[in-house]
C-alpha cells in the first residue's frame, strides 16, 4: 500500500497569504472608504450622557413652550378668585361748545373742559363656572408636564436605541472585515495551488467570487454606519461630528420579576394618568354646563366723577368757573339663566357620554402595557440565552475554519469547503452582535415601560458567578 507524501509546496499558500492579506485589503479599499473617511479629535459622547444632551431636541423644546402656556393659563384661572379694579375715563379731558337757541328766551352758549373718571370694583362671592374652570386649567397643565416627561422619555429610548444601532453597525464592519481577510486568504490559496499545478481555475475562480461578496457586504455595513450616525447626530441635536465607545458590551442587568415588571409599569405609566386625567377633565366640562344654570352672586363698588372748568347752557361763558362731583355706589349683585331650552342639559349628557368612553381607553392601553412590558422581559430572557449560544457557535466555528484550511492545505478536502466554514463563522458573530444588540434594546425598553432601573451587577449579591453558561461571564 502506497503512502501518501505531502508536497511541501502545499504549505507554500499559507505562508503567503499570511504576508499578503494587508496589501490585498488595500487593494481592495474602494471609493466607498474614501467617502466614508472618519475624522478624529471630535467631541466624545457616552451612552450616560444622552439623558442631558437629548434637552437639545427641538421636539422636546417645543413641548416644554406647551407646559409654559398651561401653566399660564391655570394663573389666569385662578385670578378669578381675586377682585378686579377697572379705570374708565370719558374724554380725559373733553371739550364741548355749543349754543342752544329759543325763540322766547335768552341764546345759551356752552364753552367746557370736563374730565368723567370711574372706578369700578368687583368681587365674586359665588361663581358657579369658576371652580371647574381652575380644575380643568390644572388637569391640562398636568397633562402638557406629563406630554412632556413622556416625550422626553421616548426620545431617550429612541436615542439609546440608535446609539446602540451605531455601535452595532461598528462591530458589523469589523466582522465583515475579518470575513473579507479571510476571503483574500482563501484566494491566495487557490492562486498559489494553480500556479503550483496542483489546483483549478475553478478554485481561483470560486475565492475570487467570494471576495467580492465579501467587499460588497463590506461597503453597505459602511454605508449602513455613516446612515446611523446622521440618524443619532439629528435626535440629539448635534450639528459636528463626534465619537462614541465602539466597543459593544451588555449596559446591564435585570432582575425585577414579571409581575414586579407589570405592577410598577401600570402604577407608573403617565399615558395612563393622562387618560385618567382627560376623563376628569371631560366631568369637569359637564359640570360646568350644569353651573351655568346656577346663580352668581357678586360685590360691585363703582365710584365716578366728574370735573370741569368753564360754563354750559349760559347766557355769558365764565371760562374761569369751575366744577366737580362724585358718587360712589356699593351693590350685592344677583344673576341667574332659569331656561335656555335645554341647551345645557344635552351638553352635560355629551361630556358625561365622552367621559365614560375614556374607561374603555384605559382598560385597552393596560392590556397593550401588559403585553409589551411582557415581551421585552421575555425576549431579554431569549437574548440572555442567545448571547450564550452564539459565543459558543463562534467558538466553534473558527475550529472549523482552522480544521477546514488545514484539511484543505494538503489537499484532502476542497476550497468549497473553506468557503462555508468562512460563512459560518461569519455569520456567527453576526448573530453574537445582534443578540447583544437586541438584549441591550431590551434592556432600554424594560426601563422605559416599568420605571425600575437595570443593575451594574449580574447577580444581587455582587458576585462572580462561575458558572460558563452565565450571562454574567459576558463583559460589561
Amino acid at each position: 500500500m502506497l503512502r501518501r507524501v505531502i508536497n511541501p509546496i502545499l504549505l507554500l499558500p499559507l505562508a503567503l497569504c499570511i504576508n499578503s492579506i494587508n496589501v490585498l485589503s488595500s487593494e481592495t479599499k474602494n471609493y466607498i472608504d474614501d467617502v466614508l473617511e472618519e475624522k478624529s479629535d471630535n467631541p466624545f459622547i457616552s451612552y450616560q450622557e444622552i439623558e442631558k444632551i437629548i434637552l437639545n431636541n427641538q421636539e422636546l423644546k417645543s413641548l416644554q413652550n406647551l407646559v409654559t402656556s398651561s401653566s399660564f393659563n391655570l394663573s389666569s384661572k385662578v385670578a378669578k378668585r381675586y377682585p378686579s379694579l377697572d379705570f374708565q375715563a370719558n374724554g380725559l379731558p373733553k371739550y364741548t361748545a355749543g349754543k342752544t337757541y329759543i325763540s322766547n328766551s335768552s341764546t345759551l352758549k356752552t364753552s367746557q373742559f370736563s374730565a368723567n373718571p370711574s372706578l369700578n370694583l368687583k368681587l365674586d362671592l359665588i361663581d358657579p363656572l369658576r371652580k371647574s374652570e381652575i380644575q380643568i386649567a390644572k388637569q391640562n397643565f398636568k397633562i402638557a408636564e406629563n406630554n412632556y416627561e413622556i416625550k422626553k422619555k421616548d426620545l431617550i429610548q429612541e436615542a439609546k436605541m440608535r446609539y446602540h444601532k451605531y455601535q452595532k453597525s461598528y462591530q458589523d464592519i469589523q466582522n465583515k472585515k475579518l470575513a473579507l481577510d479571510l476571503s483574500i486568504a482563501s484566494l491566495n490559496n487557490a492562486k498559489a495551488k494553480l500556479d503550483a499545478g496542483i489546483g483549478t481555475k475553478f478554485e481561483v475562480l470560486e475565492a475570487d467570487a467570494q471576495l467580492s461578496r465579501d467587499q460588497q457586504s463590506l461597503n453597505e455595513k459602511k454605508i449602513e454606519h455613516e446612515i446611523n450616525k446622521i440618524s443619532l447626530k439629528e435626535i440629539l441635536n448635534i450639528k459636528g461630528d463626534f465619537e462614541i465607545n465602539k466597543k459593544q458590551n451588555l449596559i446591564g442587568f435585570w432582575h425585577h420579576r414579571l409581575n414586579k415588571n407589570i405592577n410598577e409599569g401600570l402604577n407608573n405609566n403617565l399615558s395612563l394618568k393622562n387618560i385618567l386625567l382627560q376623563k376628569s377633565i371631560k366631568k369637569s366640562q359637564a359640570q360646568s354646563f350644569l353651573s351655568q344654570n346656577k346663580p352668581n352672586i357678586y360685590i360691585s363698588n363703582a365710584f365716578t366723577s366728574t370735573f370741569s372748568k368753564g360754563d354750559s347752557l349760559s347766557t355769558s361763558i365764565d371760562s374761569e368757573k369751575s366744577s366737580s362731583n362724585y358718587t360712589n355706589t356699593v351693590s350685592l349683585n344677583f344673576a341667574w339663566s332659569l331656561f335656555n331650552g335645554g341647551k345645557n342639559k344635552n351638553s352635560y349628557k355629551s361630556k358625561i357620554a365622552a367621559s365614560e368612553s375614556e374607561e374603555y381607553a384605559y382598560t385597552n392601553l393596560k392590556n397593550v402595557l401588559t403585553t409589551n412590558i411582557s415581551k421585552a422581559y421575555l425576549n431579554l430572557k431569549l437574548n440572555e440565552e442567545k448571547i450564550i449560544s452564539s459565543l459558543k457557535e463562534i467558538e466553534s466555528s473558527k475550529e472549523s475554519v482552522r480544521l477546514s484550511r488545514l484539511r484543505y492545505d494538503v489537499g484532502i478536502s476542497t476550497l468549497k469547503d473553506v468557503l462555508i466554514r468562512q460563512s459560518e463563522l461569519s455569520n456567527a458573530k453576526s448573530k453574537h452582535i445582534n443578540a447583544i444588540y437586541n438584549y441591550n434594546l431590551n434592556l432600554d425598553e424594560l426601563e422605559r415601560l416599568t420605571f425600575l432601573e437595570k443593575s451594574k451587577n449580574c447577580d444581587e449579591d455582587n458576585n462572580k458567578v462561575k458558572n460558563r453558561d452565565s450571562i454574567c461571564n459576558i463583559p460589561t
